[in-house]
């Protein structure tokens, strides 16, 4: 079996890793300006895809140009989720030669595509070769899988992004299947998370302290996860919140597939507290003078409706803006985060509104990646998707790990 790594190697985002130049394990985009997308258009026989979330299957539709059909593996909640952020992705830059794919690409994903629950085998034809192939949750947001791929005489583990503890909205992986190789996200890997409930209360007392001293919180969120969590924590601390951008529809969408929620009786409780928000008639600048709590994409402040909300509430201190989830280099979010200032408009602008980040990531962090791997002492481990893959390999070599951090475009044998 060979490896190739077309994205996502010491880097976050863009992630795809090709198998035996037949079977390709997602096909994402990094979010920057312009958008990033893998170093090759290739043209496997199947693709297989961990999870829904841009970095991950947002080029996805792109493989389905001309003649080529891929068979598309995925589980029901991704499929649902790929095709939004398609559709999104459509929308921000569609007809220009910033988006790989059309409307009509994203519709073919209909014709391939084949949809699995977790933890029950399935055979991919690619190349030639029959791979066993089997998903298992990864505790990172519905849906999201380690994905395993066995040719009959290598058993390859991809680990997607992935969570070692539980959340509101999802529980955590437990799933250590045997594997010789392990391809191990590291997003974390110079992190301790704080105590999620800490990390809960600390949030719900800014979030309260700003509404009781009549200011305005804006939550920027991730659609895919972040939102809902967002949700949950609100509605468990008897919070009432509006809730605006994708993530409405991606809620409506998860709470489709209870089986792949923690709680999905709280998810409903949660849905019918919060006041989705239309954007129609200037609905989003009186939200902004509401004295309320608005959680809204995008989570990076790259698009979306919290630019109708920030250049509202930018200047009076008695407001916050809640970070909740990684700032990316270059990106808005890690400007606003780094600097106090954001461009609105075109036009770069101080922001005297509070700005405090909270940590709810959905990935594991360094004692959980490490917690992870020590399932796999005796196989070999390729770190990828993280800013500090080097390092974090040598630190697990020197831990007796066979470890090592695979660059950009290199092919590996495994």
């Amino acid at each position: 079996m060979e490896v190739e790594f077309l994205g996502g190697a010491r880097e976050v985002g863009r992630s795809a890793v090709l198998v035996d130049d037949a079977l390709l394990i997602d096909y994402g985009l990094l979010t920057a300006d312009p958008p990033q997308y893998p170093l090759r258009d290739p043209e496997p026989d199947a693709v297989v895809v961990s999870h829904g979330h841009l970095d991950h299957v947002g080029a996805v539709p792109a493989l389905l140009k001309g003649d080529r059909r891929p068979t598309i593996h995925w589980t029901p909640p991704t499929a649902a989720i790929a095709r939004v952020l398609a559709r999104d992705t459509l929308k921000l830059h569609g007809n220009s030669p910033l988006c790989p794919f059309s409307e009509e690409h994203v519709a073919r994903l209909g014709e391939v595509e084949e949809r699995h629950t977790y933890a029950e085998p399935f055979v991919v034809e690619a190349g030639g070769t029959a791979y066993e192939v089997t998903l298992f949750n990864a505790g990172h947001i519905p849906g999201s899988a380690h994905v395993l791929v066995d040719d009959g005489n290598t058993r390859l583990l991809y680990t997607g992004d992935f969570h070692t503890d539980d959340q509101r909205l999802v529980s955590g992986t437990t799933d250590r299947p045997d594997a010789d190789v392990v391809i191990c996200e590291s997003t974390y890997a110079d992190v301790t998370h704080e105590d999620r409930r800490v990390v809960e209360d600390r949030w719900v007392e800014r979030v309260r302290t700003t509404l009781w001293e009549g200011g305005t919180v804006v939550a920027p969120a991730f659609a895919i996860g972040r939102t809902q969590e967002l949700m949950l924590v609100a509605e468990a601390n008897d919070l009432t919140p509006y809730v605006d951008g994708m993530g409405v529809e991606v809620t409506r969408l998860v709470r489709r597939h209870p089986e792949f929620l923690r709680d999905p009786e709280a998810l409903r409780r949660a849905t019918g507290a919060a006041r989705f928000v239309t954007g129609r008639d200037g609905q989003r600048k009186r939200i902004a003078g509401d004295n309320a709590l608005i959680i809204t994409t995008s989570g990076m402040l790259a698009g979306g409706p919290v630019h109708s909300y920030l250049p509202e509430i930018r200047s009076n201190p008695t407001n916050t803006v809640t970070l909740t989830g990684y700032q990316v280099e270059g990106t808005p979010g890690r400007e606003l985060q780094e600097r106090g200032r954001l461009a609105i408009n075109g036009t770069v602008r101080p922001v005297s509104a509070r700005v405090e980040s909270f940590d709810f990531s959905a990935h594991a962090d360094r004692g959980g990646l490490e917690a992870f791997l020590e399932s796999y002492r005796g196989s070999r481990v390729l770190v990828n998707h993280g800013d500090r893959c080097e390092a974090f390999a040598a630190d697990l070599r020197g831990d007796g790990f066979d470890a090592s951090a695979p660059e950009l475009g290199e092919r590996v044998e495994l």
